[in-house]
C-alpha cells in the first residue's frame, strides 16, 4: 500500500510510516476513551462526537506534508497549520447552534478554550475561525470514512438549568484528557503504561479504620482526646447524609483533618463516590497534611501544588507525577490556586483534570480564605459541581464563613442554598474545647511601639508573635535576643519547611523557642505554644492565630494577647476586616469567639464588599453563555488567585538552590529542574525585581527566569533583602 494515500495522526522519529499512528485510528480511540469520560455526567455521545472530529484538520494534504517532511529531517514548522478549525466548522455546519458547543472544544484543544469575540488582530476568536471555511475545503473528504463524517448526532442534552459554559469546560477535559493520553499511548508506552491502576476508596477505607483504631488505643484519654473522639465518631454518622454541602465547624485542634477524612471516606463508599479531593489554602501547610494522609494509604496520595520537593521519591515517583496531570488517583491533596484556577482556566493542560472533579468529595480546609475578590464566580461553580456533577462539599474550619445566600436592604448575597453542620452543637463544642484566653488591650487606638512589644516577648521563653506586615516582622525580630526564629514568604519554600520543621521538634522536646512570624502559620499548621501574641488584624485571624496555643490542652489554660501595632494595617481586605473586628468588640457583648459571631463577622465583611467587591474582575458575566457566545480565555487570564502581573519570581542560593542556579546557568532550564527550583523561589513586587536587576544583583538566565547573584542578597535566617533594592512599599510586605 502506498503510504502517502494514507492520513496519518502522529509520526515517531526513527521509525518508518508503517510504524505510525494513522488517523483514523487515533479520531476513533479518543472518540472512545472521550465518550467513556464524558459518561460520568450521562453526555457520553457528545464526549464522542468531540473525539471523533477533533482532528479533522489533519485530514489535509498540508497537514500530512508536514508529517513525511518533518520526519525525513527537513527544517520544517507547523506554526502555520491549523488542523482544528475544520472539525470545528464542521460540527456547526452539522449540528447547527448545538454545535457551536462543540465548537470550542475542537477549536481549542489545543491552544486552550478561546473567546467568541475578541482579538481581530490575532483571530483567534472562535468568531474569526467558523469564518475562515476555507480550511474546511483543504480536507479530503473522499478519504473520511462516512461513520467518521456522519455519525449518530447526540440526542443527550445537558442537565436542565445546568451552566452551559462550565458543561463546556467539562466536556473540553474529557476531550483534551482522552487525546492527551491516547497520544501518550502510542508515542511513549512505556509512560503511558507507568500510569498503572489505583485502588478505590473502598479499598483505602480498611486501611484508614485501622490506622484510626490504633490512634485511639495509642492516645491518652486527655478532655482534648475524648472532644476529637466525640468529633470523629459524629462525622462517622453524618457521613450516612446525602450528597450535598457540609461543614464541620471545629475549633483549632479538635481534630478536623483526621475527621474530616474519616466523613469522605465513609461518605463516598456509601455512595459511590470516585475520589476525594484535599483542598488547602497555603503551601506552608500542605506538606503536613499530605504527609499524614500518606501515612496511611501510602503512595495512593497525590500531592499537587508548586513547593512539592520532586527530590522525595515517595511523593514524586513517576507514577504520582503522571497521575498529578489528570488526577486519576483515589485521593488529591492540592492547594486553592490550583484546584480554582483550574476550574476557571482555559488551557488544556490544567483543565484535563477537571473530569476527575465529577463524582467526588471536596473538602475546603479552612474555608474562611477563600479569596474574597473571586468568592462569587467561587461559591457558583461549588454549588455547580454539587448540583449537576455529583460532588459532595465540606467546608472544614474553625472560623466557618457565612456562605448560605441571604438578602438584606442593601445586599443580595448569592451563596449556597442550604449547608449541613456537622457538629450538633458547635458553641458547646467551643466552650468544651476553650483551652486559651484571649486579652485584647484596653483601648484599641492606642498602640505599641516595637521595643515595648519586643520587651513583652522577651519576657517568655517559648512565644509565638504573628505580625500582619513582613517589614514589621522584620523590624521585631531584630529586637529580639539571638536564636529568635524568623518566618515569611519572603523565605523560600524549602527554607520555610526547615525552619518550622525545627521549632516543631524543639517545641516537642520544651526547648525555649521564640518565633516571629507573618500570618502564614496562623491556619493550619501545626505548632503548639503556650503564648501566643497577634496584631490586631480579622477576628478569623485572631482565632486562628490562638489556635496556635496551647493546641494539645496540656496547659490549664494557654494565653493569646491581641496589641495594636505601632504600624498601619495594609490597605485592602486586613484593613477592613480589623475596622470589623474593632467595631465588634467595642460593644463586649457576647462571647466573640462562638461559631455565631464569624457568621456575623463575615456577613459585615461581605456586605462591606459588595458584589463588585466579591467578582472583582466581573468573572461571572465573561462566563455567562449569551447566544452561545462566552469569554473563556479571557475569564481565564482574570482568574488568578495570586496576582503575577504585581510580582515576579527569583531562584535564590538558599541549599540546593544554589546548585540548581549553577545548573540553569550551564546547561539551561528543562522540565525537572524547573520544578526542582519551584522550593527555591521568592516572589517579590515587580518594581523591587525590576530595580535589583537593574542594579545586578539577580539576572535573567533564560527568557523569564531570574536568578540571585549576589550573596549577601539572601540571608540564612530571614530570607530574600528586600531592602537593597531601597523602594519598599508596605503593602507590598504582607505575608
Amino acid at each position: 500500500m502506498n503510504m502517502q494515500e494514507i492520513y496519518f495522526a502522529h509520526s515517531i522519529q526513527g521509525k518508518t510510516p508503517q510504524d505510525w499512528q494513522t488517523l483514523e485510528e487515533h479520531l476513533r480511540k479518543t472518540a472512545q476513551s472521550a465518550a467513556r469520560l464524558a459518561n460520568k455526567f450521562n453526555c457520553s455521545e457528545w464526549g464522542y462526537l468531540a473525539g471523533l472530529w477533533h482532528d479533522l484538520g489533519k485530514y489535509s494534504r498540508e497537514f500530512q506534508e508536514y508529517l513525511h517532511t518533518s520526519h525525513q529531517g527537513e527544517p520544517v514548522s507547523k506554526g502555520h497549520i491549523d488542523h482544528s478549525t475544520a472539525g470545528a466548522i464542521y460540527a456547526v455546519q452539522n449540528l447547527k447552534d448545538p454545535g457551536i458547543f462543540l465548537s470550542y472544544i475542537i477549536a481549542g484543544h489545543h491552544a486552550g478554550l478561546p473567546d467568541y469575540e475578541g482579538d481581530e488582530i490575532g483571530r483567534s476568536a472562535l468568531y474569526f475561525r467558523l469564518k475562515n471555511t476555507e480550511e474546511l475545503a483543504k480536507l479530503d473528504i473522499t478519504k473520511i470514512p462516512s461513520d467518521i463524517l456522519n455519525p449518530p448526532l447526540p440526542q443527550q442534552r445537558p442537565k436542565p438549568g445546568s451552566d452551559p459554559a462550565f458543561w463546556i469546560r467539562i466536556l473540553y477535559s474529557c476531550l483534551v484528557d482522552a487525546d492527551f493520553l491516547d497520544t501518550e499511548s502510542f508515542i511513549d508506552s512505556s509512560k503511558f503504561l507507568a500510569r498503572g491502576t489505583y485502588p478505590s476508596i473502598q479499598d483505602l477505607l480498611p486501611l484508614f479504620d485501622e490506622f484510626i483504631q490504633k490512634k485511639i488505643k495509642s492516645s491518652q484519654p486527655t478532655k482534648v482526646n475524648l472532644i476529637r473522639r466525640k468529633v470523629l465518631d459524629r462525622c462517622l454518622e453524618m457521613a450516612n447524609q446525602p450528597p450535598g454541602i457540609f461543614s464541620l465547624t471545629v475549633p483549632t485542634g479538635g481534630g478536623k483533618t483526621l475527621s474530616s477524612m474519616a466523613f469522605a471516606l465513609h461518605h463516598a463508599v456509601k455512595y459511590g463516590k470516585e475520589r476525594i479531593i484535599y483542598v488547602i489554602p497555603y503551601t506552608s501547610i500542605i506538606e503536613q497534611t499530605a504527609d499524614q494522609f500518606r501515612s496511611i494509604f501510602g503512595e495512593n496520595v497525590i500531592e499537587h501544588h508548586s513547593n512539592l520537593d520532586i527530590t522525595d521519591e515517595s511523593k514524586y515517583n513517576l507514577r504520582n507525577q503522571l497521575a498529578s496531570e489528570n488526577w486519576d488517583a483515589p485521593v488529591i491533596v492540592t492547594t486553592s490556586v490550583q484546584f480554582f484556577e483550574s476550574l476557571f482556566s482555559s488551557r488544556s493542560s490544567k483543565t484535563r483534570k477537571l473530569h476527575n472533579i465529577i463524582n467526588s468529595v471536596v473538602i475546603l480546609d479552612e474555608a474562611q480564605l477563600l479569596p474574597p475578590e473571586f468568592l462569587l464566580p467561587i461559591l457558583h461553580i461549588l454549588e455547580e459541581l454539587r448540583k449537576n456533577y455529583g460532588v459532595t462539599l465540606l467546608l472544614s474550619t474553625a472560623t466557618q464563613p457565612a456562605l448560605n445566600s441571604y438578602k438584606s436592604t442593601d445586599f443580595d448575597f448569592k451563596g449556597f442554598p442550604s449547608v449541613t453542620e456537622i457538629v450538633e452543637n458547635p458553641d458547646e463544642l467551643f466552650i468544651d474545647l476553650k483551652r486559651v484566653e484571649i486579652h485584647f488591650p484596653e483601648n484599641l487606638d492606642q498602640n505599641l511601639s516595637w521595643d515595648e512589644i519586643a520587651s513583652q516577648l522577651i519576657s517568655y521563653p517559648t512565644v509565638l508573635c504573628i505580625i500582619n506586615r513582613r517589614d514589621d516582622c522584620r523590624t521585631l525580630w531584630k529586637l529580639m535576643p539571638e536564636g529568635t526564629y524568623h518566618l515569611s514568604a519572603l523565605m523560600c519554600g524549602a527554607h520555610r519547611s526547615s525552619i518550622i520543621s525545627e521549632i516543631k521538634n524543639r517545641l516537642r522536646k520544651n526547648i525555649s523557642t521564640r518565633v516571629i512570624s507573618t500570618q502564614l502559620v496562623e491556619a493550619g499548621v501545626d505548632l503548639d505554644f503556650p503564648v501566643v501574641y497577634r496584631a490586631l488584624a480579622g477576628l478569623d485571624s485572631i482565632v486562628q492565630a490562638s489556635g496556635r496555643c496551647n493546641r494539645e490542652g496540656m496547659l490549664e489554660k494557654g494565653e493569646t494577647f491581641v496589641f495594636v501595632p505601632p504600624s498601619s494595617i495594609p490597605a485592602g481586605h486586613l484593613r477592613k476586616s480589623a475596622s470589623i473586628t474593632k467595631e465588634l468588640l467595642s460593644k463586649k457583648s457576647g462571647d466573640y469567639f462562638a461559631p455565631a459571631k464569624f457568621h456575623e463577622f463575615f456577613r459585615r465583611f461581605y456586605w462591606l464588599l459588595g458584589k463588585e467587591g466579591l467578582d472583582k474582575y466581573n468573572i461571572l458575566s465573561l462566563l455567562t453563555m449569551r447566544d452561545f457566545r462566552c469569554s473563556f480565555r479571557s475569564a481565564a487570564e482574570k482568574f488568578h488567585l495570586i496576582d503575577d502581573s504585581l510580582q515576579r519570581s527569583v531562584i535564590v542560593s538558599y541549599g540546593e538552590g544554589r546548585k540548581i542556579i549553577q545548573q540553569l546557568e550551564k546547561e539551561g532550564p528543562d522540565r525537572f529542574l524547573l520544578r526542582k527550583a519551584q522550593r527555591y523561589i521568592v516572589n517579590l513586587p515587580h518594581r523591587i525585581h525590576y530595580q535589583l536587576l537593574e542594579d545586578g544583583a539577580i539576572k535573567e538566565v533564560h527568557p523569564g527566569i531570574y536568578v540571585q547573584i549576589e550573596d549577601s542578597l539572601y540571608d540564612e535566617n530571614i530570607g530574600f533583602m528586600v531592602e537593597k533594592s531601597g523602594i519598599l512599599h508596605p503593602d507590598d510586605l504582607v505575608i
